[in-house]
């Protein structure tokens, strides 16, 4: 991922899993990733989960318009309450704005 343009928005969302339905949860967070991906003003995703089930996943957004119509995508808000229902024990969620960024990689 290129680095994200200042002014841009990250939507972090701190979660843990709970022991429930994996392959349930596994599918959903696939289609949803995709369905994010092709949402308009996506800019990129990072993410982790350990085997505790703790995860960050941090969505980046080119305005706090596209983050705001992705959380009120009619698919997205119905995951996120079978994710309530089901997958989630807590999560966290943060929204900010990209004041400067950068990237390094090893060659």
């Amino acid at each position: 991922m290129r680095p994200i343009p200042p002014g841009a928005v990250a939507v972090i969302f701190v979660s843990q899993r709970s022991a429930a339905d994996p392959e349930g949860y596994a599918a959903a967070a696939v289609a949803m990733e995709a369905a994010a991906a092709a949402y308009p003003g996506y800019l990129g995703l990072h993410g982790t989960r350990g085997p505790d089930g703790f995860g960050v996943t941090v969505s980046y957004w080119v305005d706090e318009a596209a983050a705001q119509a992705w959380r009120d995508d009619a698919a997205h808000r119905a995951i996120r309450d079978r994710g309530r229902d089901i997958w989630y024990d807590w999560y966290d969620l943060q929204v900010a704005t990209v004041t400067r960024a950068y990237d390094w990689k090893r060659v």
